[in-house]
């Protein structure tokens, strides 16, 4: 097994890897440190789950099984970059590309008849959403932005966006019936197993079965009314073409894989609602199906011209969609994946309230959020801006986060006990011995789900809290609503060790909305504040701050301290990694920016050299600070436009700096005298290697995939320079 394993990801992080893991490779080796890999990419997911329909040579092992025994031990230390989690659209397109490429998977089966389509749904089921993060994280989350990228950060202040006064700019969610309102909780006092029953009028229905819980577990229970939420999306529509301003809906359709697409598919369907009751039966034969978005939709009827026209006339008496692309026509509806809360909401605050509209102007936009659970952080940040316009970057100071993630913890860990009610009866949770732990009335549509948080993970994360605060010394807050029924359940265990470590009187405890609040008067003074959230909340808010602190969640330094002694090394968020690829496929420019990939590089070596008294590791790891910090100081981050620096610039001057680091450095001797010429090679070199970087800029790139590119071009385009490769290998 590597010292290190760096993840095999999808689209932009792992086009950089290219480029930026041979020079990793190369100085890692001079410390005796190994770097390998492991594939988790959404293409290597699916070859992984089909090995029977694949010949020898094209099967792939389960690397994301393998890394996830692996994180339960303490000889994990793995970098990873953000992968894809997919949405059916997303996954559909990954099949049917590596069919293109020769590989005999099975087809995606959106209605299984047989048994084996049944089975290969099941697999494929699997690996949509969030499927690797629940399996690595077995830890939980300390994410904050590097010193050296927020002092970076406040001497260049990004552009931001001027809030009004009177913006129209609001969020919108619904008042009862939803998730938040409907939600039950109770903390086990033993171990037991549970079911998941649905009872009706024609009988019980096992919707799951096998469940284990440990004692102390908080379990959660709740639904949302499918008929309160089309009332909702109907009136907002209304209420949104009345204002005239953007309708916009904001979900994660990626991580809450099967809650968050039906509710997609219902503000599909109540946008087009005249269409699909004109034509719902026609259209149902073309298969369509609304949670596949707008753009699948418009792909199955193309050929139909009265469906099309009546399209076009709703869409015309309907409000102006916010547009993820207008140059193209891509609008918010189109794909589930394309609009990503934790991505889309904080660039519309950074934007000042702004979205694009189909005309290509910017607009205010109703900002709708269904479930009201975290709606309110984002409600209220708008409030602030419109109270005390936008913040300044350069005087700001940071929020951190502590977030409670390990073992499936909370929403994100609900898949598997997430259901679309087949028929109105009484959802039932129901313990080994009897006990009824939950229970909802439903109709038929409704979407009721289950999660849990184990005690061990809620006591590793408040002690967490208290180091980081001990460490900080600044403001802390636990984000918890006491009038919400899981958090309350939190409160009860986060109090007593608060009061137990003499610590109560360094937190406090504020809802949400009172704790955005908070936060943003902190940061507004300059100061710095420590947000210790859940899951959903771990998500939402380390995009949200360094959005607005550091433009982009892309520089985050976010370290997992795994339960058993491993360490995790995440690399920032991967939201905006498709366009990044389609830049490079038109234009051979990469913008990338692998500052998280640098951040987590250190840590992971500081943290190997700890782990094994490996002092080498020790001072690559500070040498990649230097380094780091050299790239910000001197202005080596990628450009957005062709025919400038890009990622693989960036890389040289990384290695560059890295070397001239240690090669200056005087704990080893040795180190100083292998780097030496390395650093040398790559300043003597400097002007031919940029000059064949740039070179290869301005026309197309092709990498044989999207999902699954080709190696070997792939290789071809991240890596150009001929001078530098001769240096690094």
């Amino acid at each position: 097994m590597p010292n290190i394993i760096y993840t095999k990801v999808d689209e932009a992080p792992e086009l950089a890897s290219a480029s930026l893991l041979p020079i990793i490779q190369k100085f890692a080796a001079a410390a005796d440190v190994s770097v390998g890999t492991r594939d988790i990419s959404l293409a290597g997911r699916i070859l992984a789950a089909f090995p029977e329909y694949l010949s020898e040579d094209q099967r792939q092992s389960d690397d994301l099984a393998e890394l996830g025994r692996l994180v339960k031990t303490a000889e994990a230390n793995v970098i990873k970059l953000p992968n894809v989690s997919a949405s059916v659209p997303q996954l559909v397109a990954a099949i049917k590309e590596l069919q293109l490429q020769g590989f005999a998977l099975p087809d995606y089966p959106e209605n299984p008849e047989t048994d084996d389509e049944t089975a290969a749904r099941v697999r494929y089921d699997a690996i949509k959403g969030s499927a690797v993060n629940p399996v690595l994280r077995e830890g939980n989350s300390d994410r904050r932005a590097a010193k050296a990228v927020k002092n970076f950060a406040k001497a260049n202040p990004h552009r931001m966006g001027d809030w009004s006064a009177d913006s129209m700019t609001h969020v919108s969610s619904m008042s009862a019936d939803d998730f938040f309102s409907n939600e039950t909780s109770v903390t086990l006092g033993s171990a037991t197993g549970a079911r998941i029953v649905l009872e009706t009028a024609s009988g019980e229905t096992v919707l799951k079965d096998g469940l284990e819980y440990p004692a102390g577990t908080v379990v959660d229970a709740t639904f949302m009314s499918v008929a309160a939420l089309k009332d909702f999306l109907a009136a907002e529509i209304d209420k949104t073409r009345d204002q005239g301003i953007l309708f916009s809906l904001h979900l994660k359709a990626t991580m809450m894989k099967v809650s968050d697409p039906i509710l997609f598919g219902h503000a599909v369907k109540a946008f087009l609602a005249p269409v699909f009751d004109k034509h719902g039966d026609a259209m149902a034969a073309l298969g369509v199906n609304p949670n596949s978005g707008l753009g699948d939709l418009l792909a199955r009827v193309k050929d139909n011209a009265a469906i099309i026209a009546d399209i076009d006339a709703c869409m015309a008496a309907r409000p102006p969609l916010y547009m993820v692309d207008s140059d193209k026509g891509i609008t918010n509806l189109h794909v589930s994946s394309d609009v990503i809360i934790d991505a889309s909401m904080p660039a519309l605050i950074r934007a000042g309230g702004k979205g694009w509209g189909p005309d290509g102007n910017e607009a205010d936009a109703n900002c709708v959020i269904p479930d009201q659970s975290y709606a309110s952080i984002y409600d209220e940040a708008i409030t602030f801006f419109k109270e005390n316009g936008k913040l300044n970057p350069a005087t700001a100071g940071t929020v951190q986060n502590i977030g409670l993630m390990a073992q499936k913890a909370e929403e994100y860990g609900s898949h598997p006990t997430t259901f679309e009610i087949a028929e109105a009866g009484t959802v039932k949770m129901i313990a080994d011995d009897g006990t009824v732990l939950h229970q909802h009335a439903v109709e038929a549509g409704d979407i009721w789900r289950s999660s849990s948080a184990r005690q061990a993970p809620i006591e590793d994360w408040v002690n967490l809290a208290i180091s980081r605060q001990e460490a900080e010394g600044c403001e802390a807050i636990f984000w918890l609503d006491a009038a919400r029924a899981h958090d309350a359940e939190l409160i009860a265990y986060v109090k007593p060790i608060l009061e137990a470590r003499g610590v109560a009187d360094k937190f406090r405890i504020m809802a949400p909305r009172e704790a955005t609040r908070a936060s943003l008067e902190t940061i507004t003074r300059g100061e710095n504040s420590i947000a210790v959230t859940g899951n959903v909340l771990r998500d939402y808010l380390t995009d949200l701050f360094p959005i607005l602190e550091l433009a982009t969640s892309a520089k985050m330094l976010s370290i997992v301290k795994l339960m058993n002694g491993g360490g995790l090394f995440e690399t920032g968020a991967g939201g905006s990694a498709p366009k990044h690829v389609q830049q490079l496929n038109e234009q051979n420019h990469l913008r990338w920016d692998s500052l998280g990939e640098f951040c987590a590089l250190g840590e992971s070596l500081i943290f190997l050299a700890d782990a094994k008294g490996n002092e080498k590791a020790r001072i690559l790891g500070k040498a990649v600070e230097k380094a780091t910090q050299g790239i910000l100081d001197h202005g080596r981050s990628p450009s957005r436009k062709v025919g400038e620096p890009d990622n693989r610039d960036s890389h040289y001057w990384f290695a560059r700096y890295w070397a001239e680091a240690l090669a200056d450095q005087e704990h080893d001797a040795e180190l100083a005298a292998h780097f030496a010429p390395i650093a040398e090679a790559l300043a003597a070199g400097e002007a031919k290697i940029l000059s064949e970087l740039a070179a290869v800029q301005g026309r197309p790139a092709d990498l044989g995939g999207y999902y699954h590119p080709d190696a070997a071009r792939t290789i071809a385009v991240m890596r150009p320079s001929e001078t530098l490769n001769a240096i690094i290998g």
